[in-house]
């Protein structure tokens, strides 16, 4: 679609990365507000957020090359070539998770507080980093009448990536709508882990990128139903113990 936002001399502006600057600069700073409002401290809030931001982008790489070992093996100058695209969230959200937990433990801050603040504004930051995936071509549909043409594959594709857009944003408000509501730590987070597989596991169906390795099922619907069924027991138990 447009994958160059600008070219200024040598330097060019990928609308990818882009996209996640502003992602991760608008979530901060959604987060710093919650946070206040919190009682936590708002540099603690960016150093936590730059930390996750960071690994999360390093594992979601690091997972897409795996997945994508073959290509990658031919053409290994373009591992960290992120102009163009191709990050796995199940990488991010396990290096993401890891560094965070380390982080926390290490400020001696409850993991749950923290997740249940940040995760609705990670939902949001996901549905601005889709945009990014629509503008740079990838993440892509099926081919479809009633889909939109991109001219980096030459075809009419479904949208996937305004459709994830839009899912995550509507998860963003069922998140911020909880976060304000009497809640157990850790509810708003599996929730989140909950709407994300959900969502995930749809949008694949209707993807093109993602090769059927199990039962007609993609690697990410399989991971999806994982997630699911963790972040299910989890809740049913939050639910279990309240009443």
């Amino acid at each position: 679609m447009h994958p160059e936002i600008f070219r200024l001399g040598p330097l060019t502006i990928y609308s990818y990365g882009f996209m996640l600057v502003v992602a991760f600069f608008v979530a901060v700073a959604l987060a710093s507000r919650q946070a206040k409002k919190e009682g936590v401290k708002e540099d603690f809030i960016f150093n936590f957020c730059f930390l996750v931001f960071i690994s999360g982008i390093i594992g979601a790489r690091i997972f897409y090359v795996i997945e994508n070992a073959a290509y990658y093996f031919k053409n290994p100058q373009e591992i960290i070539m992120l102009s163009r695209g191709g990050m796995s969230w199940f990488g991010g959200l396990f290096l993401g998770v890891a560094a965070g937990g380390f982080f926390l433990k290490k400020n001696k801050f409850k993991a749950y507080r923290i997740m249940d603040l940040l995760v609705p504004f990670v939902a949001l930051a996901q549905s601005l980093g889709r945009i990014g995936c629509f503008l740079n071509g990838c993440c892509f549909g099926k081919e479809s009448f009633y889909g939109i043409y991109f001219p980096s594959h030459g075809a009419v594709l479904i949208p996937t990536q305004l459709y994830s857009s839009l899912a995550m944003l509507i998860i963003f408000v069922i998140l911020r709508i909880m976060q304000d509501m009497p809640h157990k730590q850790g509810q708003i987070f599996y929730a989140y882990l909950f709407l994300y597989s959900v969502k995930r596991f749809l949008i694949e169906f209707l993807r093109a990128d993602n090769k059927v390795i199990f039962s007609d099922l993609t690697l990410f619907q399989l991971l999806s139903l994982a997630v699911f069924v963790i972040s299910s027991f989890k809740l049913l138990s939050m639910l279990h113990k309240r009443r």
